[in-house]
């Protein structure tokens, strides 16, 4: 019985999911598509997840460092970790979850069913920092201004 949780362990790692132990359970998770060959490969696995959570500025500018965590109907949290890039899948129990994302010292938190087959997409977004946050302020030529990391 060791040997298969080893095996089904190192499988998961070789296959790039990761998780977080849940006394007996552990919840597979994936997170990254930072450039188009990740995202691509993000997608061709979406079919194994059945949330995904897509990280954005208000403007539609994606981000990444996002801290989550999913928090089952009791309040227990489930999944806990750090976004690579803007896209975070996980592979949960059917049921009610809240997600809590923090991004910058802000946190945006959502409320989300999810079923035991499809992919629940939800769309977390935050208000720019124009400290840190590449965006374009204006279309207008003459008006146009960057801010610049």
């Amino acid at each position: 019985m060791i040997r298969h949780a080893v095996i089904a362990g190192l499988a998961g790692l070789l296959s790039g999911a990761t998780g977080v132990a849940l006394g007996a359970t552990e919840i597979a998770h994936v997170s990254g598509g930072i450039g188009v060959a990740e995202q691509q490969q993000l997608d061709a696995r979406k079919s194994e997840f059945n949330l995904k959570l897509v990280f954005t500025l208000n403007e539609g500018n994606y981000v990444a460092g996002v801290d989550v965590a999913v928090k089952d109907g009791k309040g227990a949290t489930v999944v806990q970790d750090v976004a690579d890039g803007p896209f975070f899948m996980a592979r949960l129990p059917s049921g009610q979850y809240s997600v809590v994302a923090t991004y910058e010292g802000k946190t945006v938190t959502r409320k989300v069913q999810v079923g035991a087959k499809g992919l629940r997409t939800e769309y977390l977004r935050w208000p720019s920092n124009p400290q840190t946050d590449d965006v374009e302020l204006s279309r207008s030529p003459e008006k146009t201004a960057q801010i610049s990391r």
